[in-house]
């Protein structure tokens, strides 16, 4: 299993950041040269910041040596430490972003670089803050399904109980008896993640317990329901403010149609993007939703030439 890991080719440092109540776990690649653009990468929904890696190698050397490019493990992932909760708040992940971007870079605008749910939350906030993002880059960010006025009580209901089964357990992630079964799980998700990369990627997405047995670095509580209903009509406004020019890529995959199976399609998303100000859009040919693990060679270049 060793002879099989990938090589990596810059290594990360890590570094901590206390805020809001949260010990936040920050990788940063590189010496950068003092003043240049920060690249700051947001990970998605059930993943770690480790997962940039292959595309941070891919990286031209000019590139990655002229700017600061970090990713943080959002709360409730990866090694940052966060207070004990049963469900989290959307919202909070645009004030832990903002309160890094605080504390790390406080007069500079940056390059904002957001997959799936990262996508998400950097289209969100460069809607709600323009004056700090330089550039933005959606990976595969698409929101969610419309949704009805009428749905409110039975949502707030499939809320209230998620949160009783998982006071009963029931929510627990699988656990896996060994890292092989993490990398196997890795593969069985995503068909075109080598075995090198899966085996690498199994040490920084799961850790060993007490018991032996390896469990994902994601608190089960991330699979509560919001409580509250997506509003398009209130992300349409985020998305007119964003006054940074945007990249939006996606996988040749249709990740989006095969989630929701007609009930939300690319269609729509597009024409929700019509409300960007200035916008490029971009396809990854031979890629699904987890594109910078399939193609992070063309990605790199994408958001090299975006960022120039």
């Amino acid at each position: 299993m060793i002879e099989s890991m990938y090589q990596v080719q810059r290594e990360s440092q890590s570094f901590w950041v206390p805020l809001r109540g949260c010990r936040y776990h920050v990788r940063q690649w590189g010496t950068p040269t003092p003043g240049a653009t920060p690249l700051v990468l947001a990970h998605g929904w059930m993943d770690v910041a480790a997962s940039w890696q292959f595309m941070v190698d891919a990286f031209s050397e000019a590139f990655a040596q002229q700017r600061p490019i970090i990713a943080m493990d959002w709360r409730g992932y990866g090694l940052t430490e966060s207070p004990p909760t049963d469900s989290y708040w959307f919202p909070d992940y645009l004030a832990d972003l903002d309160a890094l971007l605080d504390a790390l870079y406080p007069d500079q605008s940056i390059d904002l670089v957001g997959h799936s749910m990262g996508g998400n939350v950097v289209m969100m906030y460069a809607g709600t803050r323009p004056e700090r993002i330089r550039r933005l880059v959606n990976l595969e960010g698409f929101g969610m399904p419309a949704t009805r006025p009428a749905q409110a009580p039975g949502r707030m209901g499939q809320w209230l109980d998620e949160l009783k089964a998982q006071r009963g357990g029931s929510n627990d992630l699988k656990p896996y008896a060994d890292a092989a079964g993490v990398a196997s799980r890795l593969m069985k998700t995503n068909q075109r993640l080598g075995q090198d990369k899966a085996t690498w990627l199994a040490q920084h997405w799961a850790q060993p317990g007490s018991d032996g047995q390896w469990r994902i670095l994601g608190d089960a509580a991330h699979k509560v329901v919001n409580p509250y209903l997506f509003h398009v009509d209130e992300a349409l406004e985020m998305y007119r403010r964003i006054a940074a020019p945007v990249l939006a890529v996606e996988a040749s995959d249709d990740s989006l149609g095969m989630w929701w199976k007609g009930k939300y399609t690319l269609a729509e998303f597009h024409e929700r993007l019509q409300a960007v100000p200035v916008l490029e859009k971009a396809t990854i040919q031979d890629a699904g939703h987890m594109l910078h693990h399939d193609q992070p060679q063309t990605l790199a270049a994408m958001i090299e030439k975006f960022t120039r």
